[in-house]
């Protein structure tokens, strides 16, 4: 990887010289109506540079500072993407969240961030940008020039959760584009002439890096889609906007596969599709390929360090693996209890990432304990077991501690078990990942009912629907006597069945 600049903006750099050398060139297609992308918002990279620079002013006019925190929370159109990069390129650091947090899981967020401002989100906050204050601020002046940040400074936070009961801020320096060159030549494959179709969320970092990030940082097109959600529309959206690469979960692929029409026609202008955020069945890459005839890469990331082991088209499927680290990945599998010294082949240990690798992050928000049970020697350690064997193919055995993965989002059972303390009819509860079948996981829910209670399944769902985000909730409720523990009365979610 090359070396990393001392001055270096994330936003710039995305949007600055494609302005100048592609002016007239479509940056960004934001989709509504799946039947008429035809009539699709499209900017060019020319008025993308001067919207980003006007957002810019226009928060910094509205009394946000450098180094200050903004919270978006905000349906998935083109407003997001202008109020995300225009406060990076003001050095205002941008929060995004999702729509589907609750009430109170969303004010903890904003809390916990220390936000300045917040778009959308209800009007939680005394600095509430609503559609008229978007407007006002998009109508700004551009900015001259975008900020002068180190490459070091703090350019955006992701939330994610872990083992504790609150999800934590993740902490990207404006170098973590830098970082992301090993992802887009191996895995994306991606150039200027390429048109990247995501099918998520602004709020996720899959879809802010794949989708956005990636595309304009080598000068391509990104396409987000706004509409109704239905999963029938994606095939159409690929033909109609002359998609070359599409990026979605595996949940997405799978669904696409049991309920959607398949035509191959539909994939003509389709190079290859990716898949990260969770783990990918063997299944439903054969499935797609013989549906298809595209190739479906898969990678495995974390909010941490975005994606750093996959296949690609220089390095081929090996199905049940994720593939290989990218070139100039600095990798190992380390032993689980302690220790900094690398693993064998072969042997499950730890997967760690060496601390100078440029698209780790600079830490958690506000958690130096979090940082340091992440850290071992130079290395930071996530939780994720993995072996890589002798050919170089990393094979993840899932999670050291509980954290489970809902549709790629990492949720922490804590938090989800928390949501129900004190809820009459229950005297215990725990959650863990539940696979229902080969290429399916959800949560699930272990309930000890207190004495004489009759609380239904109907009853802990309906609660879990107020109190958590989608993603979060349990989708099966399983009754039980006690919940396994050892000796020191900590529940064994791994004896859950």
């Amino acid at each position: 990887m090359s070396p990393i600049p001392p001055r270096f903006n994330l936003a710039r750099a995305c949007l600055q010289r494609q302005a100048r050398e592609t002016p007239d060139k479509i940056a960004l297609i934001v989709v509504t109506d799946a039947a008429d992308v035809p009539g699709a918002e499209r900017c060019t990279y020319a008025q993308l540079d001067l919207a980003v620079r006007s957002v810019a002013a226009g928060l910094l006019a509205r009394g946000l500072k450098p180094g200050d925190r903004l919270v978006l929370q905000l349906p998935n159109n083109s407003d997001y993407a202008l109020l995300f990069f225009g406060a990076i390129a003001a050095g205002i650091v941008p929060v995004p969240i999702s729509a589907q947090l609750t009430e109170d899981e969303a004010a903890f967020l904003i809390d916990n961030a220390e936000a300045a401002a917040v778009a959308g989100g209800a009007g939680r906050h005394p600095n509430s940008l609503n559609a008229d204050a978007i407007a006002a601020i998009k109508s700004a002046s551009p900015l001259a020039s975008y900020a002068d940040t180190a490459a070091e400074d703090p350019a955006y936070m992701i939330y994610t959760s872990g083992t504790g009961s609150r999800p934590k801020g993740v902490v990207h320096a404006h170098r973590v584009l830098l970082g992301r060159a090993p992802m887009r030549a191996e895995w994306e494959a991606i150039g200027p002439g390429d048109i990247m179709l995501h099918a998520g969320a602004f709020n996720w970092s899959y879809t802010l890096g794949v989708g956005l990030l990636d595309p304009w940082s080598v000068g391509a097109c990104a396409v987000l889609y706004a509409g109704p959600k239905d999963i029938h529309i994606w095939p159409r959206l690929i033909h109609d906007t002359g998609a070359t690469l599409f990026a979605a979960v595996p949940g997405l692929y799978r669904q696409l596969l049991k309920y959607g029409s398949i035509d191959r026609a539909d994939f003509s202008t389709l190079r290859h599709a990716l898949a990260a955020g969770e783990a990918m069945s063997p299944n439903i890459h054969g499935a797609w390929l013989a549906a298809t005839g595209r190739e479906l890469y898969g990678a495995f990331g974390m909010s941490e360090c975005s994606t750093f082991i996959s296949s690609g088209p220089a390095i081929p499927v090996r199905p049940g693996s994720a593939g290989k680290p990218q070139q100039g990945r600095h990798i190992a599998i380390l032993p689980i209890e302690q220790g900094d010294v690398p693993l064998a082949p072969g042997e499950t240990g730890l997967l760690a990432i060496h601390r100078t690798e440029p698209g780790l992050m600079l830490g958690y928000w506000r958690r130096p304990d979090e940082d340091a049970l992440t850290s071992r020697g130079n290395w930071f350690v996530g939780g994720d077991l993995a072996s890589i064997d002798a050919d170089g193919y990393l094979w993840h055995h899932g999670r050291a501690d509980d954290t489970m993965n809902a549709g790629g989002y990492r949720v922490s059972p804590v938090e989800v078990e928390a949501a129900f303390a004190g809820f009459p009819g229950i005297a215990e509860i725990a959650v863990k990942e539940h696979r229902v079948r080969d290429d399916l996981t959800i949560i699930a829910a272990w309930v000890v009912r207190d004495a004489g209670s009759t609380i239904s399944e109907g009853e802990i769902l309906a609660h879990a629907e107020a109190k958590l985000a989608a993603y979060k909730r349990p989708k099966q409720v399983n009754f039980v006597g006690t919940l396994p523990r050892n000796t020191n009365g900590k529940v064994l979610r791994r004896l859950l069945v």
